[in-house]
């Protein structure tokens, strides 16, 4: 087997019971990578169209990249993947912490779960041995509790990722956590977990990867590390806290529930910024391998809201959800719903845009305090906020109306709600404005996991495409099309996006890959395997029906009609044509977005090729 991956994946039917290794084809990790990329191209492979996320035929993925546990810069990251139950569609969920790492330590590169387990159970993984054990007394547990029992009984050297009762209860917003703090948010996956009766996954062991060149990869390490530049030092500092009060100055931060105007309904973000955060931090923590330590923990509440110390510090999404799109200024509500989440499994950028949808349905007469549970869901009202949170993760009351995200909760409302429900095909979208940043609507909605701001992104592409012009629609699908591929390299490689862009070039990730793989690799080959990986995922879609040139996109996040002030005053997106763009530059058909045949066969896909053209 190539160096860099341990060699096989573990094979879980939950419902027989039955565990098996298989191994690691070489050539599927050189075509795909890792994480989801090899994700996409197995649950494609062997999962059938029309299945119910929450069924037992739905394939779920735990995954990690051929960097993660090695001395690479940043290789710390792992995927989860699967159909997602809040899209209907492909779904994956990406996080650093130390769970990766220690997967592959424990002798695997991933697990994949089928079946339903008749009662709760957890995954253990020690040093090559895998079994079931009962998870009776963790049913019900929040995430913290999960982790704190489970080191108590198998040892301190332990990591487990695990689902609390939102994902329990099968929350479509519910998501994975570990390390305390650390998320694989987005797509529902925490439903999946749940739905299979599956509490956790505990990994230990003290396997080495097998690495081509050890002595080369940390000459390329410390090598980097001395060239680490751009936000570094205020990542570091300050998380991704620190373009909090930037962002929202300048439109980028959604208000009041997207229908809000920067600098106008929210005229000072300073009391949510990144300094008094900073006051509150008590220490700052890193990721496995991480030369930056972007993450912080927080000192224990000790005003209106109680929380221990140990609570993880809000990144710039939870602040921006919670915050500015509630008009919600009290940093220590936002701290303490934040660590809601985290306790209890939720994907926080969810959990803010159901908080702002609820606030406006409220605001409009379509919800009132009797529906609520005589919780007052006014706007910038932090205690109504912390209040419903807690309820919706435990599913009580109206809570239980907020549960499944903004597309379930407005069907069930009625009345019109849906015009206040700010999604893409059932995907919250997160705080960054396709006004304030053009490319965001190809990433929102192009992409094979819709609403997403790591997914896809022009903005990687100006390394290899310098010379296209960013202040206009057209001409930008082919810079799109290579920042998506870059970008699906990154993160199933198992580096960390935010390392990844304070390095001096991308032919960086090419260097590690052969120094750790022992490959003749270069970074068109890794380019390919990137654009290779966006058509898997985007024929699952195709197979399930799903058509993003079809999606009802939001208008007031298109600046439609534009506002009349503020730093977005007059501008409007023009999404579809930049949508086209991106679609024409993939090959994509332009009326049903179906990869073609030829480009499928050219990526060497010709399974996939048959299956969608049926020839």
């Amino acid at each position: 087997m190539t160096r860099g991956y341990m060699g096989k994946i573990l094979r879980v039917d939950l419902s027989r019971n039955e565990l098996k290794d298989e191994v690691l084809d070489e050539k599927l990790c050189r075509d795909f990578i890792g994480g989801y990329g090899i994700g996409a191209r197995i649950i494609f492979s062997r999962q059938k169209a029309g299945v119910d996320p929450l069924g037992p035929e739905n394939i779920l993925g735990i995954l990690t990249g051929p960097f993660t546990g090695t001395n690479a810069i940043s290789g710390t990251r792992f995927t989860v993947a699967g159909k997602s139950p809040l899209t209907g569609g492909w779904g994956d969920a990406n996080s650093g912490g130390y769970f990766g790492a220690y997967l592959k330590f424990s002798g695997y590169d991933g697990v994949l779960f089928t079946g339903i387990s008749e009662k709760p159970v957890y995954l253990l993984i020690d040093n090559g041995k895998a079994e079931l054990r009962d998870a009776a007394h963790l049913w019900g547990k929040d995430t913290y509790e999960t982790e704190d029992i489970l080191k108590a009984e198998l040892g301190k050297d332990v990591a487990a990722a695990c689902i609390g009762p939102a994902g329990e209860k099968l929350s479509r917003v519910s998501c994975i956590m570990h390390n305390k703090g650390s998320a694989a948010a987005r797509s529902g996956l925490g439903a999946v977990m749940g739905s299979k009766r599956l509490k956790a996954v505990a990994v230990k062991g003290k396997m080495a990867v097998p690495v081509a060149d050890a002595k080369g990869v940390k000459e390329l390490r410390t090598k980097y590390l001395g060239q680490l530049g751009g936000h570094i030092d205020w990542i570091r500092k300050f998380g991704t806290s620190f373009v909090t009060v930037r962002s929202a100055e300048s439109g980028d931060t959604p208000v009041k529930n997207w229908g809000g105007v920067a600098l106008n309904d929210f005229p000072d973000a300073n009391p949510i910024g990144a300094n008094p955060l900073d006051t509150r931090k008590l220490k700052p923590t890193a990721c496995f391998q991480c030369p930056v330590g972007c993450e912080a923990i927080m000192k224990e509440g000790t005003g209106e809201y109680k929380y221990e110390a140990g609570s993880y510090r809000p990144e710039y999404e939870t602040i921006a959800m919670l915050g500015t799109n509630c008009l919600n200024d009290n940093i220590e509500s936002i701290i303490k719903a934040n660590d809601i989440c985290n306790r209890y499994g939720i994907d926080t950028i969810s959990a803010g845009a159901i908080m702002a949808f609820a606030m406006e349905c409220f605001e409009k007469g379509l919800i009132n305090k009797a529906d609520t549970d005589g919780i007052e869901m006014t706007w910038g009202n932090h205690k109504s906020l912390v209040a419903m949170m807690g309820k919706m993760a435990r599913r009580e009351g109206f809570g239980d109306i907020l549960a499944d995200g903004v597309k379930i909760a407005a069907q069930k409302i009625g009345k019109g709600a849906d015009k206040y429900a700010i999604h893409i095909h059932g995907q919250e979208v997160p705080g960054h404005s396709p006004v304030a940043g053009f490319h965001w609507p190809a990433t929102y909605i192009a992409n094979a996991t819709p609403g997403r701001h790591t997914q896809g992104s022009e903005g990687f592409s100006q390394e290899l495409m310098p010379e296209y012009d960013r202040g206009s629609f057209s001409g930008r699908g082919q810079a799109h099309r290579i920042g998506t591929c870059q970008q699906h390299v990154v993160m199933c490689t198992g580096m960390c996006l935010f390392v990844v862009g304070a390095l001096p070039g991308y032919q960086v990730i090419a260097e590690f890959m052969r120094a750790i793989t022992g490959w003749d690799i270069t970074l068109d080959e890794l380019l390919v395997a990137g654009e290779r990986i966006e058509n898997v995922r985007q024929a699952f879609n195709i197979r399930e029906g799903i058509n993003q040139l079809q999606y009802e996109v939001p208008d007031r996040i298109l600046g439609k009609p534009p506002h009349k002030e503020g730093p977005l005053a007059g501008i409007t997106v023009d999404a579809d044509t930049l949508v086209k763009e991106y679609v024409a530059a993939m090959d994509w058909d332009l009326k049903t977005a179906r990869p073609s045949e030829k480009k499928l066969k050219e990526l060497g896909l010709d399974d996939v090729a048959q299956e969608l053209w049926q020839h």
